[in-house]
């Protein structure tokens, strides 16, 4: 499977995420697989599109060979389950996460770190 099956923006290169981290001021990526720890995430983040309209949110298949540029994030470097989610401000990490989150979770991080 090349692709994940969200109604979020896909990131499908290296050169993609770059812009969007250059362009973009507030960034939610989940990079994962279409399992059942990542699935209720993409979830939460189609619902949560709407609510905070100031957050760009993404998603990114795990196994694509340009997701090294989240996999190898020293933020990363603990974690032993997917998905990977992780939140940008101006294009630095400003908080990471891994594994299933529920939405209070994803909710705290995004009012505190981008506010509503």
């Amino acid at each position: 499977m090349n692709t994940l099956s969200t109604d979020l923006t896909h990131i499908t290169s290296e050169a993609q995420y770059n812009e969007i981290l250059k362009t973009q001021e507030n960034v939610m990526i989940c990079c994962g697989r279409m399992g059942p720890m990542c699935i209720p995430v993409y979830g939460e983040m189609e619902e949560l599109e709407s609510e905070y309209t100031n957050v760009k949110f993404y998603d990114m298949l795990f196994d694509l060979p340009d997701a090294h540029v989240i996999r190898n994030l020293k933020e990363c470097s603990g974690f032993m389950g997917i998905p990977f989610t992780i939140y940008y401000k101006n294009g630095q990490v400003v908080k990471a996460t891994s594994s299933i989150q529920s939405r209070k979770q994803i909710t705290e991080i995004l009012n505190e770190k981008f506010g509503k």
